[in-house]
């Protein structure tokens, strides 16, 4: 299992079995915010009698954080990991990381057991915690210098306040952006923007974090957006759910 050093197994942090570290010329970074690891849903998790399949693999032998953040967080950060992991197979040179609350920023397909996710329940989301903060900005800065000279590090997650926005900032600058369609809309309704996005193979207008208004006025409902066009390529049935179609019944002859 891999653990970041300080949570878990002790130990020098090792990028995941398979993966090897991040090499330079890094063109898009997708920077995603964690799932909230304190609510009920994480809780049913962690519950080591849960009956259900995912609770018993967690407690026997870990999961991926994506998997573990998906399952707490529910359509927001379903969203986001679909959409990063869609749009960073179509760009190479592309990287997946999710903001953790003491661990800095980890690959997605990180292991990660019980005991790990209660760790992170323990550390408050504030730029003012250390324990939050340092490990945050050393590994984002460390990022940051594999970005090509036109690279992007593109943040799916809020920039109201300036708990992801300050730290990244201090080492992306005028490299972080967000999707322009985040202002105005709260978390369920930027998940279905960003799995209808994904569904579609339209990846969304960015603009610049730094100097950018944080805030605005309520956004357009998904369905009054612009019209939905056929998909480049078809995401991954595992992660964009594709509704299908009921054949024609065939006419009867008269």
């Amino acid at each position: 299992m891999v653990s970041p050093p300080g949570v878990g197994t002790p130990g020098r942090w090792r990028e995941p079995k398979g993966r090897g570290p991040v090499s330079a010329g890094v063109r898009k970074v997708f920077l995603l915010s964690p799932a909230k690891v304190s609510g009920a849903r994480a809780g049913l998790l962690l519950n080591p009698n849960a009956p259900f399949a995912l609770a018993r693999q967690f407690h026997r032998g870990g999961l991926p954080l994506a998997e573990v953040f998906t399952f707490a967080s529910g359509l927001y950060f379903r969203g986001k990991i679909t959409y990063a992991r869609y749009f960073a197979q179509s760009t190479a040179g592309s990287v997946i990381r999710v903001i953790t609350t003491n661990a800095g920023l980890l690959d997605p397909d990180t292991m990660i057991s019980p005991e790990m996710l209660r760790a992170f329940g323990r550390v408050d989301i504030h730029a003012d915690d250390a324990r939050y903060a340092e490990p945050l900005k050393r590994t984002a800065c460390k990022l940051s210098a594999q970005l090509g000279k036109r690279g992007v590090a593109v943040l799916l997650g809020s920039i109201a306040t300036g708990k992801y926005r300050d730290v990244l900032l201090e080492c992306f600058g005028d490299k972080l952006v967000f999707p322009s369609d985040f202002i105005g809309r709260g978390d369920m309704s930027r998940g279905a923007l960003l799995l209808r996005a994904a569904h579609d193979g339209h990846e969304l207008p960015y603009i610049k974090v730094e100097g950018a208004i944080y805030s605005g006025k309520r956004a357009p409902r998904i369905a009054e957006m612009h019209p939905r066009r056929a998909p480049m390529t078809d995401p991954p049935s595992s992660r964009v759910s594709t509704p299908t179609k009921r054949p024609r019944a065939e006419s009867r002859p008269k």
